[in-house]
């Protein structure tokens, strides 16, 4: 009986894991299909990653100069979110839907500026 139930949690496990992979590479499709900046990013990612692994001395640098770009694509997809739910609640102007459009706004900011800190570091 015991043996029955982990089999069932496995296979509820799995289960599980593919819906949220579906839904994941959905939220990338929709983000590059609708984000103008998350276009952009990927294009870059796709600069970013090379010259990451050409210019690292060790796999720890190799690491953080490509993951701090990857740190970026993260703040762009939860602003572009943020942004999303804002304008569907509606499309007045109100004090919180603008503050939370811009601490959105400010994640990314403050990412770009630690991946440029970090190629900095690391490059020069």
């Amino acid at each position: 009986m015991h043996k029955d139930k982990i089999k069932q949690d496995l296979k509820q496990a799995g289960d599980r894991l593919w819906r949220a992979t579906g839904y994941s590479v959905a939220g990338l499709r929709a983000a590059f299909r609708h984000e103008q900046a998350f276009r952009q990013e990927v294009y870059l990612l796709l600069v970013v990653v090379p010259l990451g692994l050409w210019l690292g001395d060790t796999g720890v640098e190799k690491v953080l100069l490509i993951g701090s770009w990857l740190i970026v694509m993260l703040a762009e997809l939860l602003n572009s979110a943020i942004e999303a739910v804002v304008d569907r609640i509606g499309s007045e102007q109100h004090e919180l839907s603008g503050r939370a459009k811009d601490i959105a706004s400010a994640a990314v900011m403050m990412a770009l500026g630690l991946a440029g800190l970090t190629w900095f570091v690391l490059v020069f």
